[in-house]
């Protein structure tokens, strides 16, 4: 018999986890469409390439880089649909572009259809990054929020490691065969999954809300923690109705969104150009400098299975000990395995080679400290220290920001190499990773756990004025 004393645990988890994994088969298909160029790349360059001819180095660059800056106009689209039309519809049309990458490219190839085809997937890539953390922090509970917006890393890393695997084991058309389904299958999925309680609520559903609550928290609509979740909701939004249409300038004129957005600026830059982007592109030729044998099949399997283990970690550990411990770790790590690279590759000069498993570990923790924090905890933080007025529109200046800083970072990076020697590129990392640590350790946060009105509180210093009284 039960103690009495002991109340049962209401309600389930099920629908959040459900529905957080199906909005990620978007992320998955990111994935497989980031690591579609590389087992690609060979065929395309070669006689038996579907346009008809190999394709010279300078259009296998084009085509791989389209993402890049489609990106940055994804993220403007989803801007004006987000708040318009809701998170749903967004992310559907998002698995409609997902949908046109793979319908584009089995059709008869050329380059210019190639580098639509990519467009659409930085268009796509764009929304992703934006709008599905938006959507998973609006349905998740505190208490599970951490983990579940951590699945979107991991979907992406596990896209890249099948394309890697399909594409060396099955010709060109078979792979577009398969990774079609996916789109489809999410779209078709996709209709059935709620809107966001926020998003019904600022329309003006509020029963629909409550109903949405309810379902996804696996409790009767009129339960009392239903009825409160909702009464959150419902004051935000009065709230936020009765002060002027909220602009960027308003923004700055309010001290606690100012900080938040600050904060996040610089959170994103260490993000954008921290050097794992150059670590994954120069792996191959760190590896072979320092004698490490290892074939380019399983140098290229290793990326996506570092960034999945680093995925795992962070999922495991998100929700006990938190977002500063784990970004801020993560970036002093990065900063450790940087100045290791650059001081190796100087010392390289004057005929000192590390020995090859050292530069294998460094490469693999680097990996794993991208993919599981580095990359994804940024995008995690946003949508929960951004109250929902203004969640969407910041997210997407700072996505924006995100996607030129990556651009910017191989650009530096590749000139600095050439100009002055990788070791000048890898010292520079070495000082963005300090930087990035000091913020999130020093002026970040906690948002483990937190509703955005606690936040705040803490941006604001009301915490601190607490524990002084």
């Amino acid at each position: 018999m039960a103690c009495s004393g002991i109340s049962e645990p209401k309600g389930h988890t099920k629908v959040q986890w459900a529905v957080t994994i199906l909005c990620n088969m978007t992320m998955l298909t990111y994935g497989l469409q980031c690591g579609w160029m590389s087992p690609m790349t060979k065929i395309l360059q070669s006689e038996e390439s579907p346009t008809g001819r190999p394709l010279t180095d300078s259009e296998i660059s084009i085509i791989a880089s389209a993402p890049s800056l489609a990106g940055v106009l994804g993220v403007i689209m989803f801007l004006q649909t987000v708040d318009r039309f809701g998170r749903k519809v967004s992310i559907m049309i998002m698995t409609i572009f997902q949908a046109f990458v793979w319908i584009i490219t089995l059709l008869p190839a050329s380059t210019t259809s190639l580098i639509v085809a990519r467009v659409c997937c930085g268009v796509a890539g764009g929304g992703c990054f934006h709008v599905i953390p938006m959507y998973v922090k609006e349905i998740s509970q505190d208490s599970i929020r951490g983990v579940l917006a951590s699945v979107s890393a991991l979907a992406q890393s596990f896209g890249v490691l099948f394309m890697y695997i399909l594409g060396g084991f099955l010709d060109y058309h078979t792979v577009l065969w398969i990774v079609i389904s996916v789109p489809f299958l999410t779209l078709g999925l996709f209709f059935k999954a709620p809107e966001t309680p926020s998003f019904l609520v600022k329309v003006g559903k509020k029963d629909e809300a409550a109903a949405t609550l309810a379902l996804l928290r696996g409790m009767d609509v009129d339960d009392k923690e239903i009825q409160q979740e909702l009464d959150v909701i419902n004051q935000s939004e009065e709230y936020f109705r009765s002060i002027p249409e909220i602009s960027i300038i308003t923004v700055f004129k309010t001290r606690v969104w100012r900080k938040a957005f600050v904060i996040m600026s610089m959170i994103i830059f260490a993000h954008g150009t921290n050097g794992s982007f150059s670590i994954i592109n120069y792996a191959a030729t760190l590896l072979s400098d320092s004698g490490a044998q290892i074939s380019p099949d399983l140098q290229a399997l290793g990326i996506p299975i570092c960034m999945i283990i680093g995925s795992l970690i962070t999922m495991a550990c998100i929700d006990k000990l938190g977002r500063k411990p784990i970004l801020g770790t993560a970036f002093a790590a990065s900063a450790v395995v940087f100045a290791c690279f650059a001081t190796s590759t100087l010392l390289k000069r004057y005929g000192w080679i590390s020995p090859g498993w050292i530069n294998v570990t460094l490469v693999m923790v680097a990996i794993c400290c991208y993919g599981g924090a580095v990359s994804p905890l940024p995008f995690i933080l946003m949508p929960e220290i951004f109250n929902f007025q203004i969640r969407a529109k910041l997210m997407g200046y700072l996505v924006m920001m995100a996607w030129f800083m990556c651009f910017v970072q191989l650009n530096t990076f590749s000139a600095l190499t050439f100009n002055y020697g990788a070791h000048v590129g890898f010292y520079m990392f070495v000082i963005i990773n300090v930087f990035g640590a000091a913020v999130v350790l020093l002026v970040l946060p906690e948002t483990k756990g937190k509703s955005v009105e606690e936040i705040e509180r803490e941006l604001r210093g009301d915490v601190q004025k607490d524990v002084e009284k």
